[in-house]
């Protein structure tokens, strides 16, 4: 109550209503990431509803997004995982860079974000990454998308990855990583390598499992 009236006072311009400043499910999140500190919420929060609005989030639909989508390289899973996570799975072999407008690629993710977080089951509060590694090459490494994706999350999604899983890495990702690892700040530790027999065996059951994992 204290942070919904300190932003009546005192951001009155913002929006109000779902992700809007009088959002409780919202502000209560943001309490719980700022761990209760009404300044450091209210900083944050504000932060957010303003990007929001200036990204525009809430008008991004899926027609304009159906050039980029087409490529295949992320989307969202059918089926939550084992954990009842929905999950994004992302495709770096089918990214190119400057294939489309930079801004194309920026919202295709945080509308993929969005729709994850639209699936969640009530109870849960995070989602699975999958970065599908198979066939990636130094021609599909983005360092500036990687670090507007995790800035994204970090600023403006917090606490909603819950775990990041790095497919089949080849020996080319590795110094790429090492060059990404301090830009993704803590989400770094949220990171596992892991193989497609890992995926298959923790993260799914047989009825659940991608289409691109099966045998």
């Amino acid at each position: 109550m204290k942070v919904k009236e300190k932003l009546e006072k005192d951001y009155y311009s913002l929006p109000t209503g779902k992700n809007g400043r009088d959002d409780e499910e919202l502000i209560l999140w943001f309490l719980k990431d700022r761990k209760f500190s009404i300044d450091d919420a209210i900083a944050k929060l504000t932060k957010t509803i303003k990007w929001r609005r200036e990204f525009g989030v809430s008008e991004i639909t899926e027609e304009s997004l159906k050039r980029v989508a087409a490529t295949g390289k992320s989307y969202l899973h059918d089926s939550l995982d084992v954990n009842g996570r929905p999950v994004l799975i992302v495709v770096p072999s089918k990214h190119i860079p400057d294939e489309f407008d930079r801004s194309e690629d920026e919202r295709l993710c945080v509308f993929m974000l969005e729709k994850a977080l639209s699936r969640l089951p009530d109870g849960k509060e995070e989602i699975l990454g999958i970065f599908d590694l198979r066939g990636f090459g130094l021609k599909n490494s983005d360092l500036k998308f990687l670090t507007f994706l995790f800035d994204v999350l970090y600023y403006y999604y917090p606490r909603r990855l819950g775990q990041v899983l790095f497919v089949e890495a080849p020996f080319v990702f590795q110094p790429i990583w090492q060059l990404a690892k301090p830009l993704v700040k803590h989400y770094a530790s949220l990171v596992r390598f892991c193989s497609a027999d890992d995926v298959r065996k923790e993260y799914f059951t047989e009825s659940t499992l991608p289409a691109s994992f099966r045998h």
